[in-house]
């Protein structure tokens, strides 16, 4: 390196600084694929779920979710998650319609030069539509579709953008020091507050609940389908996680790929534990609901967290599931998938975790655990309630049983 002109240091510089560009934008466009798959894992796990009468009406919703999500987040959500611009402290903000490139940068250079304009829109926009996923299993067997696609419409191009503005666009949330790497607050705090108010709109599948108390068990149909489903969502989480460093840079990358492991596997031995001591029996559904709940759970903090903090996390969730899922019911909000336990409590969990575990601020968790779960807690009421009164949000007693 002594014997090298600056202009031939200049031109080893520039291959350098062009490999690493290319490694990281390479990186987060695998990652996108990876969430990408984490759709088919949600239509895997509900078309199990759900009666073999509903299975169409789940995988038709599952289509649609990924589809109206691309198209609003670009039409909108885009420019309200990243506006540049922002008003009201950082709590709104508003870049345009569409993806376009923000004046005085090019695509190549958006990012500090980690990855292009576009691999930004189209690694956020996937996990817009993660977020109205969430929604679908909660209320399946018993919404109208198109009060469903209504409601997903505007979840995904205004309530997640502006959440989501707060942290990840260097909203208020962010200039407080709030901490959430990929999600337990932005999307599953998010999407499971969805997730229960529709649920408690819609009310229960019909003979879901006895007027004496008791609970009629709605057997899953295919727990291959479920299982399936629960892998392939572990398996796109990597790229959920690890997609979020935002680079490739080794040592980071590779330890979220670790923390993300031990938190879905700790959470599957916590639930199976749990479940057996409540059951008497080994129970696979809640064993598989485990392992998404520590995957939830250590999404916030999967940079920060050391392996044991990580395991713990994951454990202590899986031990509250059956538990959990098991409350829901006694207060009547019938939930086919668990998403409200895995997602909205996960989340939860996973937020106030990193102030717990590190060196984050506990009190700024809770505030923004709280802001989100409120906003997206009156956003979607309302949404939800203008839907009942006006095209309805339940299909008939008739076609509830001949299947939708």
């Amino acid at each position: 390196m002594e014997n090298l002109t600056v202009e031939q240091y200049e031109q080893l510089k520039e291959i350098a600084d062009l490999a690493l560009f290319s490694a990281n934008n390479a990186w987060l466009l695998n990652a996108t694929v990876l969430v990408f798959m984490m759709h088919l894992g949600f239509a895997m796990l509900e078309a199990g779920f759900v009666a073999p009468k509903n299975i169409i009406n789940i995988l038709f919703k599952n289509t649609m979710v990924i589809c109206i999500g691309l198209l609003t987040y670009y039409l909108f959500g885009f420019g309200l998650m990243y506006p540049g611009d922002e008003y009201a402290g950082g709590f709104f903000g508003f870049g345009g319609f569409g993806a376009n490139l923000p004046e005085g940068y090019n695509s190549l250079t958006y990012a500090k030069g980690n990855y292009t304009y576009w691999t930004e829109f189209i690694f956020q926009a996937m996990f817009a539509a993660t977020a109205a996923t969430i929604v679908s299993g909660a209320v399946a067997e018993r919404i109208k579709l198109e009060s469903f696609l209504i409601f997903t419409t505007f979840l995904v191009s205004i309530c997640y953008p502006i959440t989501g503005f707060w942290f990840w666009g260097q909203g208020w949330l962010a200039k407080l020091g709030f901490h959430d790497l990929a999600g337990s607050t932005m999307i599953h705090i998010s999407g499971g507050t969805a997730a229960l108010v529709m649920a408690v709109l819609l009310g229960p599948r019909h003979g879901k609940y006895n007027e004496d108390g008791t609970i009629n068990q709605m057997y899953v149909n295919n727990l291959p389908f479920v299982a399936v489903g629960v892998f392939l969502l572990w398996f796109g989480w990597f790229g959920f996680n690890g997609g979020s460093v935002l680079s490739a840079a080794p040592e980071t990358v590779s330890k979220v790929f670790a923390i993300t492991a031990l938190g879905g596997a700790s959470g599957a031995i916590g639930a199976l534990i749990s479940a057996y001591a409540r059951f008497k029996q080994y129970d696979l559904v809640m064993t598989l609901n485990g392992i998404l709940g520590g995957l939830v759970a250590i999404t916030a903090g999967a940079d920060l967290l050391t392996p044991a903090a990580a395991i713990f996390i994951g454990f202590f969730f899986g031990l509250l599931v059956p538990y959990l899922v098991h409350m829901f019911d006694l207060i009547r909000i019938d939930d086919p998938v668990g998403a409200t336990t895995v997602h909205l409590i996960g989340g939860l969990w996973g937020t106030m975790a990193v102030g717990i575990f590190t060196d984050v601020s506990f009190l700024v968790q809770l505030v923004g655990a709280i802001c989100v779960f409120a906003f997206t807690l009156v956003f979607s009421f309302l949404i939800g309630y203008i839907l009942l009164a006006t095209l309805g949000l339940r299909v008939t007693v008739e076609k509830e049983e001949a299947g939708l």
